[in-house]
Parts: C-alpha cells; structure tokens; sequence
C-alpha cells in the first residue's frame, strides 16, 4: 500500500473546485493529489518552501560549525588587529606588521579574499601558488607568504569557523648566496667613489632603449657625488650594519672604545630583527668615523641627534634612496655589473654581506655564533646564506697552507 506524506489529499479532477482552500493549505503543508486513489505528486506553497528552507539552513549549521562563516578577507582582518595589538605590546614590530598587509593586498587576497574561510582548500591554495609562480618569486618569498595564509586559517579554527587546517603545501627553500664583492671590486669602488666625489662629476643620465630615462626623484644637489658615499662604503663593510641602520644611524649611538693593542666602535642601534645587542666594529671604522665627523663639525652637524650620512636630509627614506643611486652610479663607474654571477641585484645590501663573508674569509679562528651575534642574525643565517657560497679557492693560500713544524 502506498504511503501518502501529507495530512492533506485532493482528486486530481477536484483540484479547480477546491482551489480557494488549497492556496490556504500549501502555504503551511503539501497537499497530495491523487490520481485512482495513488499519490501523482504533492501541492507546496511559498511559504511553506521558505520555512523548510529556513529549517534545513539552521540543522546545517547545527551539524557544519563553519556553515556562514567569515570570509577570508574579514578573518584576515582580525588577525592585522590582533597583530596590531602586539607591536602595542611591543612583542611585533611595526615593520613587520606592514609587511603583512602588504602582502595581503599584494597577492593573497585577490586570490582568497572572497572565498569562505571555510571553503578554503587545496584547490585555492593551488591558484594561488600559480600567480606567485607566474610572478617568478622565490621558494623563500612563497614560504613567506603561506605563513601569512597559515595563520589566518589557524585564527579561523580557533574561533571555530573551521574544522581544521586544510593541507598547505610545503615550499622546499632554495638559499640563494647574498650578492657580495671582491676584494679587488671593494677596493675599486672605494677608488672610485673617492674620485668622482673629488671631480664633482654630474651624475650621467642612463639610457633605456631609444630614450633617456631622467631621474626625476635625485634633486639637483644629489647630482653630484658626496664624500658620504666613499665613507658609506668603507663604513658598512667593516661594521655589519644594514641599510636600514644607516637610515636611523645618529651620532649618539657610536662610542669609541680604545683599548691597549686595538680600537673599534660600539653601536649601540635601535632594534632591529628582535636583536637589540651592540654591534663592535673593526678597527677601520674608527678611522673612517673620525674622518666623517670631522668633516660634519665643519659643516655645523656631527651632534649627538644629527644622522652620519646625509645629515640634511630629513626624509630618510629618501637619504637611503640617494645613497643606494649613488652605489649604481658607482658600480657602472667602476665597471662592475649590476647583476651578479648568482643572478643577484647589488643594492646597498651588498655592503654588509661582504662584511660579513670577509669576516669569514679572512678572520682568524672566529666562530659563527660570534659573528651572528654581532651582525643582528643568527648562526643558521650565516651558514645558508653566506657560508654556502663559500669555495677554496677563494682562500686559496690558506687551503694551500702547510705546517712549519713537527709535533711531537
């Protein structure tokens, strides 16, 4: 026997003389309509499809906790609040905290904004692997960027829009060697910035295809080499700063400390990288300090607030831009290609890895944790970045070295 699912039953031939009622009933429950006593089909209306949809949304949510959850976009910007909230605490830095936006803006939420976090799986993962493929970024960069997208996803977990992470994948890191110079190019760029800061040279335009390309950014008083660059160069091989402490870098945070067979300065910098210990310098350093605060006495600067490089110019982004024109402008002077062996752009940067790999080279029985300490970085820094690219030959007489004496 057949079951009818309804409370309700209309002939099929009765359904014109039963209309009035019947619009009634769908509103609120089906209505079968029989065809030799046999169920043909059930009559539903509009409201009664309306609440069964209502009901059937709310059991889903009951069984799916992530049923109408944020979208990735809203999830990600709780976590740039959250993130906000520690640089107030001082456990983030500002820094950092910018480079997580714009990497959000950048790449992953064109990709991922849109799409519930809980719908978030291997599939929108894979699309966004491809455009940062498509932009040739590094395996480095790509890890960098699915850090960002793990803890979005995780904070989505943890507020319960999501059951659990979905499978991100994981990025094997290729460690390129840092771009660094030569002795012979280190002394030659110290030649040749010393010259061109001699002859006030105006600094030439470069050629792009068929047109000249004018730097509009460089004031006319950057034009002309200064002799901060020669001391710039000198300065940061032999201390390990980076580029962004030669931005913040004052007078009131060197100390020179003279001692019995040696010199050297003491910086004491601002924070940077969570590493706040003091950097010692090599002892030409304190030659080349003297020299430039000299010359800055001179000019009415050199006082404790006053920058060592470019000490009139207040944008300091700005400072550091001239310096890095400066360094390119140098570079071509010289004859030294832009790029590298390694495929690397000699920026400023460039600077402080050669510091760090002559130390290597060339310092007598020093440790890596030493040497990590006191260039802001860590030993597994060190090892990945500078030492790989290490070879005997470029220390060949020691490779080659033998002992002068027996043991006994």
């Amino acid at each position: 026997m057949q079951r009818i699912l309804s409370n309700y039953t209309v002939p099929l031939t009765g359904i014109a003389s039963a209309l009035d009622d019947l619009v009634q009933i769908v509103q609120h429950q089906p209505v079968a309509v029989l065809v030799r006593d046999r169920t043909a089909f059930y009559l539903v209306g509009d409201a009664f499809l309306a609440a069964r949809a209502l009901e059937n949304e709310t059991n889903g949510r009951a069984e799916n906790p992530v049923a109408g959850a944020p979208t990735f976009a809203e999830v990600a910007e709780k976590l740039v609040l959250l993130e906000a909230d520690r640089v107030k605490r001082g456990a983030f830095s500002l820094g950092s905290l910018q480079i997580l936006r714009n990497r959000l803006q950048a790449n992953i939420l064109p990709v991922l904004g849109q799409v519930r976090v809980g719908d978030v799986q291997a599939e929108q993962l894979q699309v966004f692997m491809e455009r940062m493929s498509a932009q040739s970024a590094s395996s480095t960069t790509i890890s960098q960027y699915l850090v960002i997208i793990r803890k979005v996803l995780k904070l989505a977990v943890s507020r319960k829009w999501m059951r659990e992470l979905p499978e991100i994948p994981r990025i094997p890191i290729i460690s390129q060697p840092r771009s660094t110079f030569t002795v012979g190019q280190y002394r030659a760029i110290l030649r040749t910035a010393k010259r061109l800061a001699r002859e006030q040279a105006e600094a030439p335009r470069v050629k792009e295809g068929r047109g000249t390309r004018e730097r509009f950014w460089v004031t006319p008083r950057y034009r002309r080499l200064q002799p901060d660059m020669y001391w710039l160069i000198g300065f940061m091989v032999n201390s390990f700063v980076r580029p962004s402490d030669i931005r913040t870098l004052r007078h009131r945070h060197i100390e020179i400390v003279r001692r019995d067979h040696t010199s050297y300065l003491r910086l004491t910098l601002p924070t940077t990288k969570k590493h706040d210990k003091p950097i010692v310098t090599l002892q030409p350093a304190v030659r080349i300090y003297e020299q430039l605060r000299a010359c800055a006495l001179g000019a009415s600067a050199g006082q404790p607030d006053d920058y060592l490089f470019l000490p009139a110019e207040k944008d300091r982004a700005h400072a550091l831009a001239v310096l890095n024109f400066w360094l390119q402008w140098v570079l071509r002077e010289t004859g030294i290609p832009r790029i590298d062996v390694h495929g690397q752009a000699r920026t400023l940067y460039c600077l402080r890895h050669t510091s760090i790999t002559f130390r290597l080279l060339y310092g007598e029985g020093i440790d890596m944790l030493t040497l990590a300490r006191n260039a802001r970085t860590s030993v597994a820094m060190i090892e990945s970045f500078y030492a790989s690219s290490l070879t005997g030959e470029m220390n060949v007489g020691m490779l080659q070295s033998r002992r002068t004496g027996r043991s006994r």
